[in-house]
């Protein structure tokens, strides 16, 4: 029987612990010597004879008590089995009678002591006390077999006496270990300051992966949630597609049944008609008496005179069209099963485009559509958060011969002189900055322009210059830009025009910046969203949204989204 299990046949039923001292009665049971006496004691007091406490069984006189030497020792055993499990497993080893956890060791004696003992134990200097142990070995030196009590600073060694006087590392430098330990404790103390930052970044770390793993299955929760209801729609429109095929199927069956069921009413007429006539003329055919037969036939001429001739006839004419099974409008079923798929595959498109229009505005995943220049490498950080900024026009830029709204966000050729004061930031022509200028991260607005007139938008460098040649938004190296004229589109920088193939069909333009990766991109918002071009490159120097109109057509502007600036984790 394991040890374990063997506690409970060997526990004193009166103190519920291991037994002490274990002594047998007569009638069989063990208890402690100590637990046995004091009961009976008890029992004196209150005038009672000597009785076991399990059995009940009455002793006249007390008995002799025999001490159980092999139930002692299997408890001695279990007992230090015990003391293991509790943490500790050493016990004194000056208790003889019963085993007692130790609270120290002396390193000079090699024994681990009690309480008790501990306190008549000898307190000189050479009698070193520590926490209990069992191995002493690694507390002296194994040359000598001396006491380590210094610490070699040249070898990294602990030390006896004998070691630091005559033995291998005589005239070293030698600390007490006390004064070593302290040492020792105060670098680990400076190593434990630097290893602190450390933690608590790699804690902010781990944090704000745990944030984005959330801030992902919230996602992944609403993506899924999104295409369960995309799809539960597209079988709810494609059950109620099913059901009108088969309602039109039915009717139209029914329809034709009903024609059939018409003509074989008068196909059965006809055959009960020409089975009268035939029975008639059989009869006669069969009469002996030609008076009789000529007779009738003079009676009847009508109806038999000239009828081999007309039978052709007759055939023409109750030759009744009989409807084909194409009659069930397989066509219109066709077109009317394409014109419901169509629709619903429209339907899905446009809750796909709506749906990517909202995650450009988010920016938790990017956007890909066909167009121009579709090679433009989308940024792959991880976003979160958006910035709203509100956009407006500066009025110190704008030239004298555009008009900028009140709310500062249109801009339109004027045919006006507006009369602002000159500095050296207004163009003389055109055109016009905005306050706001983009520094670093990423950033996008969105701009609507006027019908007609020509227009461009796009962003420029503060430096660009307010007059001269090549001042115009494009055609300068300080600014990129998306020009709308005679109803095409191109993109112009650096005085080079890329046209695009693209006939503008929607006049809300959104443009996105990100300075980092040094991608400007232009979408035209139409259904669905239109990737028009990506410049890439580096910019230099803050940027600022640029606007500019032409004198024909009453050209405009207008900033119709404030500005939002994308922030960026990176972990």
């Amino acid at each position: 029987m394991a040890a374990a299990d063997m506690r409970d046949e060997l526990t004193c039923c009166i103190c519920k612990e291991i037994y002490t001292d274990p002594v047998s009665l007569p009638c069989g049971h063990n208890y402690c010597q100590g637990c046995i006496g004091k009961t009976w004691e008890w029992q004196e007091s209150i005038e009672e004879d000597p009785s076991c406490p399990e059995c009940r069984q009455h002793y006249r006189r007390k008995p002799e008590l025999k001490r159980n030497r092999s139930l002692s020792n299997i408890a001695k055993q279990i007992f230090s089995t015990h003391l293991e499990q509790e943490g500790t497993g050493i016990i004194c080893n000056y208790c003889i009678l019963s085993p007692v956890p130790a609270t120290k060791s002396c390193l000079l004696c090699e024994a681990s002591l009690c309480d008790a003992h501990v306190r008549v134990h000898s307190k000189s200097a050479e009698h070193v006390l520590t926490e209990p142990t069992i191995s002493f070995s690694n507390r002296k030196c194994s040359v000598h077999n001396e006491l380590l009590k210094y610490y070699c600073c040249e070898d990294g060694a602990c030390i006896c006496v004998s070691c630091c006087l005559a033995g291998e590392h005589r005239g070293h430098r030698v600390e007490l270990l006390n004064e070593a330990s302290e040492k020792k404790k105060e670098k680990l103390r400076n190593v434990l300051e630097k290893l602190r930052p450390d933690r608590e970044e790699t804690e902010r770390g781990a944090q704000r992966l745990q944030e984005r793993r959330r801030e992902v299955a919230e996602k992944a929760a609403g993506e899924t949630e999104s295409i369960s209801a995309l799809f539960r729609d597209i079988r709810e429109q494609l059950e109620a597609l099913e059901k009108r095929l088969l309602s039109d199927i039915s009717r139209k069956k029914e329809e034709l049944f009903l024609q059939l069921w018409e003509l074989i009413q008068q196909f059965e007429i006809k055959k009960n008609e020409l089975f009268r006539k035939i029975c008639h003329i059989e009869e006669l055919c069969n009469m002996a008496d030609p008076l009789t037969v000529l007779q009738e036939q003079e009676s009847n001429g009508t109806a038999f005179c000239g009828a081999e001739g007309a039978d052709n006839e007759d055939r023409e004419r109750d030759d009744i069209k009989v409807p084909a099974i194409g009659d069930l409008n397989v066509d219109l079923i066709s077109d009317t099963l394409l014109t419901g798929l169509a629709g619903i595959v429209t339907g899905i498109k446009g809750s796909i485009s709506r749906h990517r229009d909202e995650i450009l505005y988010s920016n938790d995943i990017n956007i890909t559509t066909e167009g121009h220049d579709s090679t433009y490498p989308h940024s792959p950080s991880i976003l979160c958060g958006q910035e709203a900024t509100d956009l407006v026009l500066d009025i110190n830029t704008a030239a004298n011969n555009v008009s900028v709204s009140e709310d500062g966000k249109t801009v339109s050729y004027s045919l006006t002189d507006q009369r602002r004061p000159p500095g050296p930031e207004r163009f003389n022509y055109y055109q016009a900055l905005s306050k706001e200028s983009f520094h670093s991260r990423q950033y996008y607005w969105e701009v609507e322009g006027s019908k007609t007139g020509d227009w461009r938008v796009g962003v420029a460098y503060p430096s660009i210059e307010r007059d001269g040649v090549q001042f115009h938004l494009g055609d300068n190296c300080k600014s990129w830009c998306l020009c709308k004229e005679n109803n095409n589109y191109s993109m112009r920088h650096d005085r080079k025009v890329i046209s695009l193939p693209h006939v503008p069909s929607y006049r809300r333009i959104r443009i996105l910046l990100d300075n980092e990766a040094g991608c400007l991109s232009f979408y035209e918002l139409s259904e669905p969203i239109r990737h028009l071009h990506t410049f890439t490159g580096k910019f230099t120097e803050p940027l600022h949204a640029a606007f500019w109109v032409g004198r024909w057509g009453e050209p405009s502007v207008t900033i119709i989204s404030s500005l939002f600036n994308k922030k960026s984790i990176k972990v």
